[in-house]
């Protein structure tokens, strides 16, 4: 009687466990085909952060976030950004396994740690993810990424990543960077200043536009050398 009851109770929880699965994959594939059509409103990361500051009275800046199309952002930083972050974007399909295979084998050399992270991984994340750190949140970016590829086309990509990407405290996005920063829109940046802006993603806290630093500088003269062989979108 026992043995049946066990084998009643695995079933249950089993059978329980492989709908929440399936309603997990229905939501996330209904998410990503509904930004392929419509702007976000906001980011995950938006909602995160107002439910940390309410809940555990963490600190908190009203987000600034205005949407702009991606004609309606510099061609200079979409090369910027490109250059910067993801130069294969248009070769790869969400995973960029050339750069991969270069951080491992600097991993294996003892040199220092980079990132690998695509504009899609990046995307998905600053879309859907809240800024925590753990193994299952790195899981869901990676099946985003899949989602994201098979759905979007890169043009639609790179519009989601450059209004949603973290530019620093309470700035999310291309205009609201720019604004900050420059005091212009995302339309009117020039070069120095689009590469610039991208010199800073990798750690839009740390670093600002406002006051760079030596080797801020030099990381915009390195992406401003790399603009002019990155694809026009």
């Amino acid at each position: 009687m026992k043995k049946k009851q066990r084998r009643s109770l695995f079933g249950w929880v089993l059978r329980s466990f492989i709908k929440l699965f399936l309603l997990l994959v229905c939501l996330t594939l209904l998410q990503v085909a509904a930004l392929k059509f419509i702007n976000p409103p906001f980011t995950i990361n938006m909602v995160w952060e107002r439910l940390r500051h309410e809940l555990f009275d963490a600190p908190y800046v009203v987000p600034a976030y205005e949407w702009q199309d991606l004609s309606s952002i510099s061609s200079h930083l979409k090369q910027a950004v490109i250059a910067a972050e993801d130069q294969r974007f248009l070769i790869h399909h969400g995973f960029d396994f050339e750069e991969i295979k270069i951080v491992l084998n600097n991993v294996l050399k003892g040199k220092s740690f980079r990132g690998a992270s695509t504009i899609t991984m990046q995307a998905a994340r600053s879309v859907f993810l809240p800024a925590t750190r753990n193994p299952l949140r790195k899981l869901a970016e990676a099946w985003y990424t899949v989602l994201i590829e098979l759905m979007w086309e890169k043009p639609r990509i790179l519009e989601i990543y450059l209004n949603t990407v973290d530019w620093g405290t309470g700035i999310v996005g291309a205009q609201a960077g720019a604004r900050t920063y420059f005091a212009e829109d995302a339309a009117s940046l020039t070069q120095e200043q689009a590469a610039l802006m991208a010199a800073v993603l990798p750690s839009p806290h740390r670093w600002s536009p406002k006051d760079p630093s030596p080797y801020l500088k030099k990381r915009q003269q390195r992406i401003l050398s790399a603009m002019p062989a990155m694809p026009l979108l």
